[in-house]
């Protein structure tokens, strides 16, 4: 099979692309060079369509389907803001060789076929002369021919996930980035090496190396693939390879200036995805807080629950009539307590950790917004300079349309992402309670048919007890 066809395998196998994003990207960055909008030579068909990824106001309003009227603060949350990269942050949008400009194309008759199978599980403890900490082994499998094999092993620890998620929020700083369970434990929860935390950690880190190879940008990025695949000694060299201390203290200054500056007049598209944020961070965290409280009763419950069923039995063996009776309910409290520690296991692994991911999310949403905002106010900047003439004019118009390319991309890989996330909240949100509502019609019907049996057996007794007087 000749590259070509092997190319056309790879795109079939890859992710859906957003090709109304991408196009406009490179037509953007073609007239900031001079060139026009197809390439070196060449019209781009298709330049002015409108995005794919547009949203409408009735479409935010449905963040009222998460409406609860309680004000309570956030939970303590890890998060770090990345710092504005320059024109090259957007090189992942722009493929850079003939396999990957293939593969950002999704004909709609082609099946969506998963190529990356990715798996953290293993803990291992560490114990060093300076610190502990905790490694997890990651498997690799995959069918991609940018990978030099088709399965790698490697272990990494907390920070090297960290240094993965900064890396993508620079190349991509307003693509919506999946959050990473928090650094620090929030105060009066478990221990940091207790197993129980250890293995949510594992599965909150799982879900975020999975939701990445899920995205359709984020899984071609460099420096994921070398996360996945590289050794011990060439990971840690790649990582040193990154901008120096100085670069990275000028890139965050920068940033917080442009950030205490402000943008004068944000698109109305943008202030109503901040507004739909501002009211999901609300109540998704109000959500997280009050799911959080009713495991934390029940579990309270239960405990109390499980010390009926040893009372009856002591108390059977001093109440000669009654022990039959007794040890009956004993067992009816037996399997009550199994079935609500049946409930709690689903309630414990599949609504908390979504809700509490998009707790998270919703700290990633404002930060997203955060250095969109920063980009357009770079520009509303020197537009400023320029019209008040405080620089050289001619490097002020060429600075400004790079910057104008930068703006567009930065606003159509957003509304691009933003409509993705958007329905995969709904879903992942609207599975949990739907599967959580299951479980709890379940519990509720075999607790009641476990005391129906017994009353029935009492009421069966009694009447056998008053033939037997009659007689």
């Amino acid at each position: 099979m000749g590259k070509l066809g092997e190319a056309g395998l790879a795109a079939t196998a890859g992710p859906a692309r957003t090709l109304g994003m991408e196009g406009e990207c490179r037509a953007s960055q073609a007239r900031s060079w001079g060139l026009p909008a197809g390439g070196a030579g060449g019209d781009s068909p298709g330049g002015d369509a409108p995005l794919p990824g547009s949203i409408s106001s009735s479409s935010l309003l449905q963040a009222e389907v998460l409406d609860l009227d309680e004000d309570e603060d956030d939970l303590e949350v890890f998060s770090k803001d990345a710092s504005l990269m320059d024109m090259n942050s957007f090189s992942p949008l722009m493929p850079t060789s003939p396999l990957s400009m293939i593969n950002q194309v999704k004909f709609e008759d082609e099946p969506d076929l998963k190529d990356l199978f990715i798996t953290v599980d293993e803990p291992e403890s560490h114990v060093t002369t300076i610190e502990t900490f905790i490694t997890y082994r990651i498997i690799t499998k995959t069918s991609r021919g940018e990978f030099d094999s088709s399965e790698f092993e490697v272990r990494r620890r907390y920070q090297d996930f960290l240094w993965l998620k900064e890396k993508l929020e620079e190349a991509h700083p307003t693509l919506i980035i999946p959050p990473l369970p928090e650094k620090f434990i929030v105060k009066g929860m478990v221990e940091r090496f207790n197993d129980d935390f250890i293995e949510t950690r594992r599965k909150a880190l799982h879900k975020f190396l999975n939701r990445i190879a899920d995205h359709p940008t984020l899984t071609f990025n460099e420096d994921f693939k070398i996360f996945l695949t590289a050794q011990a000694s060439e990971f840690s060299s790649h990582k040193k390879q990154g901008p120096g201390l100085l670069s990275r203290m000028g890139q965050s200054v920068r940033a917080v200036a442009l950030s205490m500056r402000g943008v004068k007049s944000r698109p109305e598209e943008f202030m109503e995805m901040n507004n739909f944020i501002e009211i999901f961070s609300q109540k998704i965290n109000l959500i997280d807080k009050i799911s959080q409280r009713i495991y934390k009763e029940e579990r309270e419950y239960l405990d109390e629950m499980k010390e009926y069923g040893p009372i009856h039995i002591l108390w059977s063996a001093s109440e000669e009539d009654l022990a039959d009776t007794l040890k009956s309910v004993a067992s009816c409290i037996d399997k009550c307590c199994k079935a609500t520690e049946k409930r709690m296991s689903g309630f414990s692994e599949a609504l908390l950790p979504v809700v509490h991911e998009y707790a998270l999310y919703s700290e990633m949403l404002m930060a997203v917004m955060k250095r969109r905002d920063q980009i357009q106010a770079e520009l509303d900047s020197k537009v400023e300079a320029l019209t008040s003439k405080k620089a050289d004019t001619d490097l002020l118009t060429e600075e400004i349309g790079k910057l104008e390319d930068k703006v567009e991309c930065a606003n159509n890989a957003l509304k691009a992402d933003w409509e993705r996330w958007k329905q995969n909240m709904q879903n992942d949100i609207k599975s949990a309670f739907t599967n959580m509502a299951e479980e709890n019609i379940l519990y509720y019907e075999q607790c009641l048919a476990t005391w129906e049996s017994f009353l029935t057996s009492q009421t069966d007794l009694h009447l056998e007890e008053a033939s037997e007087d009659k007689l």
